[in-house]
């Protein structure tokens, strides 16, 4: 299997003005996923996709591999299916890896891409954790059945506790497509349900893209909002994964 990492980038966020490029341990946090990324076994490439010169300046300052992409798309599966195209060679698997998860485990890479290599017949591999507070509206809770297919996702707490006490399962910000399901994705137009979510794996699941999850074990956050930032500048000076690249 031929696979290529995929981080989309923005500067944009409205939650966390310009969170690519802070500073966490003397990096910006974008270039963190990057050089974790690359302690994947499994990616053969890795590019940060991005619409923003500044980024594209930072990754060339810190040595990391960058491509620009329209400033017109919708969410970071249609830039990541933009810089896919561009890159005009035959991969087996795209992985995206969100440019907002500083802290992610090269390991869950690695077992998501073994996962889907084994799971063929699956379009999509979303990796999940089990979580203890679901009322977070952002954190992606995903409901899947006895065979880990994917039903649905959202920002709510989903299954509802009507009866029984349940577990919750977050959306690890790790997804590995078939390219057939990539470009289809990107030449789909949002979905009623995408959209009203704000969740723009819904659409997949909407236009019939089969979506597989593996449970993973471990704990990875987005920095969405300034705790999240600040709980990332607390953890990363620990975290053995940034003892290799610092």
């Amino acid at each position: 299997m031929k696979v290529l990492g995929l981080i989309p980038s923005r500067m944009e966020s409205k939650r966390l003005p310009s969170k690519s490029l802070l500073p966490i341990s003397g990096l910006p946090l974008v270039i963190h996923t990057y050089k974790r990324a690359n302690l994947s076994k499994l990616l053969d490439k890795t590019l940060i996709c991005t619409d923003s010169k500044k980024i594209i300046q930072t990754a060339k300052k810190y040595k990391s591999k960058a491509i620009m992409t329209s400033p017109y798309h919708k969410n970071g599966t249609e830039r990541i299916a933009e810089a896919y195209i561009k890159e005009k060679n035959k991969y087996d698997l795209i992985v995206d890896i969100q440019g907002d998860e500083p802290l992610i485990s090269p390991y869950h890479i690695d077992e998501v891409i073994k996962f889907h290599t084994k799971n063929f017949d699956a379009d999509i591999v979303l990796p999940t954790l089990k979580i203890n507070f679901p009322d977070n509206p952002n954190l992606i809770k995903v409901v899947t059945n006895k065979k880990n297919d994917v039903m649905y996702l959202s920002r709510n707490k989903i299954p509802f506790e009507a009866k029984n006490k349940a577990f919750f399962l977050k959306h690890l910000s790790i997804i590995s497509f078939k390219p057939s399901a990539l470009l289809k994705f990107a030449k789909s137009n949002q979905t009623s349900l995408e959209k009203i979510e704000d969740i723009e794996l819904l659409r997949a699941l909407e236009i019939g893209l089969k979506i597989k999850t593996v449970k993973l074990k471990g704990d990875s956050f987005s920095v969405d909002v300034k705790e999240d930032y600040k709980r990332a500048k607390d953890r990363m000076n620990k975290d053995k994964f940034f003892k290799l690249y610092k």
